[in-house]
């Protein structure tokens, strides 16, 4: 963790969640879409879904950046989206074949309950036909959001993971042994990162990252539908709403987070496998750090970014940016930074992509030490435990290949880490007595060693979530600072601020933003003189098309 900051202090509320104690019971999924994607439009929307690894994924495939084009990629030693420069994006606002169809997320269904309910007495048993949610028609069930669950998926499915499909050989065996395969679960959201792609290739400015606790959004008031944020974000976790033509994604409940509370998928979380806290980082770093050249070292420049808030230094740089002090406090008691700076057991999600994700992994660890004890072995002895991780049934390259962009290095050295205190523990447990080697072995200190098993195995709920209220952050006023793609004035999608153009007293739909709040003060409608391009035919220059140029007056 870097030391005295270099540049600008800001905080960021980031989440581990670890894989090792996730049952797959999808509860964190159902509670968010109950309670924000259960309107039309978004049937096939899971901000928080579950996949089950090897897999696909949802949508299908997300990971094969080759076809989706999403993150950044280096260009003569800078950052470019790999949807294109500012030209190619705006050559392709009205057709982006780079985008994810229906069909790659799922159908979704539901069944024909009325003819299990109203059918008249008879021989024949009915039925309920599955249905689609989007047209009402009859369809076939042939994918999901969790297709790849339990071995649901098959070999055939698994042949396309994208991960396998880069590891040549390993990617292979683990094909052709899926069955005795090691199977774990990954839950996803979307990152919230630092270097967010989907906020920098947005035409209009509609997607935003805030400035008090880095929670990426989108501004209902300014989406103007373009969908170029779907096919930006390498973690395809915007979605399109085909009834309002508005993009939506997690919002890491931030109502509940400025009120001090976890989020909706970590409150109902059954295997308590998530962690919610603060982190504070350099925002001058984060650039660099994104466009180092090797992406195997994308790992160890994410983790330079962030700052020690035990540092008095940094906890002066911080309360002087305006972070309050009880978020440097928080800073300093948060679990994320512990897992992710501390013991270093948590990774990144697909650091390759370059956007610098603020949602890590703890890796699953398979019963290392059961296994030697069982096949006859010392299974506290370190030497026979630690040369085991390299023959766990889940290969280091697999895991390496969604967590360090393919270097095993960071992987091995979680997982030696994590079996080191499993075998440590479980001497205290049977009364006997410590082995500090154990600790010493995997370069922590036998104290720290019991620190990291409380809160990865018997943390209490405020230990779990170190979350202070809210307070407002001052956003920058310079377009340039926000770093979207094509957000200049008059340029395609954008319009003047409906504060300050429009005066309706038309009703404003709830949309929880600040340019909503703003509209809400003054009275003005943020959907006055604009066309709902769902309804266009496609046809002349419909008013509303285009935003109106203001005049030098400002009216």
């Amino acid at each position: 963790m870097a030391g005295a900051p270099a540049g600008r202090v800001m905080a960021q509320v980031a989440m581990v969640m670890n894989l090792d104690k996730c049952i797959g019971c999808h509860t964190c999924s159902v509670t968010c879409k109950q309670t924000w994607t259960n309107r039309p439009g978004t049937e096939y929307a899971w901000f928080n879904n579950v996949e089950t690894r090897p897999g696909q994924g949802y949508p299908r495939g997300h990971e094969d950046q080759d076809r989706w084009k999403g993150g950044w990629r280096l260009s003569h030693g800078r950052l470019v989206p790999r949807t294109g420069g500012r030209a190619r994006r705006l050559a392709r606002l009205f057709a982006n074949p780079e985008l994810p169809a229906l069909d790659d997320y799922y159908q979704p269904w539901t069944y024909d309950y009325e003819t299990l309910t109203t059918a008249p007495l008879g021989d024949d048993l009915p039925t309920a036909r599955p249905r689609s949610l989007i047209d009402g028609t009859d369809t076939e069930i042939t994918w999901g959001p969790n297709w790849d669950d339990d071995l649901g998926g098959g070999p055939a499915h698994l042949a396309d993971d994208p991960v396998l499909k880069r590891l040549g050989e390993v990617g292979e065996r683990v094909r052709l042994e899926y069955e005795q395969a090691f199977m774990f679960h990954l839950p996803r959201i979307c990152e919230h990162c630092l270097n967010p792609t989907c906020v920098a290739v947005c035409p209009s400015g509609a997607l935003y990252k805030r400035i008090e606790d880095g929670i990426v959004l989108v501004d209902q008031d300014r989406c103007r539908g373009w969908r170029m944020c779907v096919s930006g974000c390498p973690y395809k976790k915007v979605y399109f709403n085909h009834r309002t033509g508005k993009a939506e994604k997690c919002t890491l409940c931030y109502p509940r987070i400025e009120a001090g509370e976890p989020t909706v998928c970590s409150e109902t979380c059954v295997g308590r496998l998530r962690y919610l806290g603060v982190m504070l980082y350099d925002a001058d770093r984060v650039g660099e750090a994104a466009a180092t050249a090797d992406e195997k070292d994308l790992y160890e420049a994410q983790l330079a970014c962030f700052l020690d808030p035990d540092d008095p230094l940094v906890a002066r740089a911080a309360e002087e940016s305006g972070i309050p002090h009880d978020w440097v406090t928080a800073a300093r008691r948060s679990p994320v930074r512990a897992l992710i700076s501390r013991y270093r057991i948590a990774l990144p999600l697909h650091p390759e992509y370059r956007t610098m994700p603020m949602v890590w992994y703890v890796p699953p660890l398979s019963p290392v030490v059961e296994a030697l004890t069982r096949d006859g072995h010392d299974g506290e002895d370190p030497a026979k435990l630690f040369g085991a991780i390299d023959s766990l049934r889940i290969p280091l390259e697999y895991l390496a290949g969604l967590f360090t962009a393919g270097d095993t290095g960071p992987v091995e050295a979680a997982l030696c880490r994590l079996a080191a205190m499993r075998s440590y523990m479980r001497r205290i447990n049977l009364g006997e007595e410590r082995d500090p080697r154990l600790a010493e072995a995997v370069g922590m200190e036998a104290a720290d060693m019991e620190e990291m098993y409380r809160l990865l195995a018997v943390a209490k709920y405020e230990e779990r979530y170190v979350i202070p209220t809210g307070y407002t952050g001052e956003a920058p006023r310079d377009p340039a600072a926000t770093g979207c793609g094509l957000e200049t004035e008059g340029g395609p999608g954008m319009y003047p601020d409906p504060a300050e153009t429009f005066h309706s007293t038309a009703p404003l739909a709830h949309i929880p933003t600040q340019t909503a709040a703003q509209a809400r003060d003054t009275g003005a409608s943020p959907t006055a003189g604009r066309l709902n391009l769902l309804g266009w035919n496609g046809k002349g220059r419909p008013a509303g098309l285009f935003p109106r140029r203001r005049n030098g007056d400002g009216s």
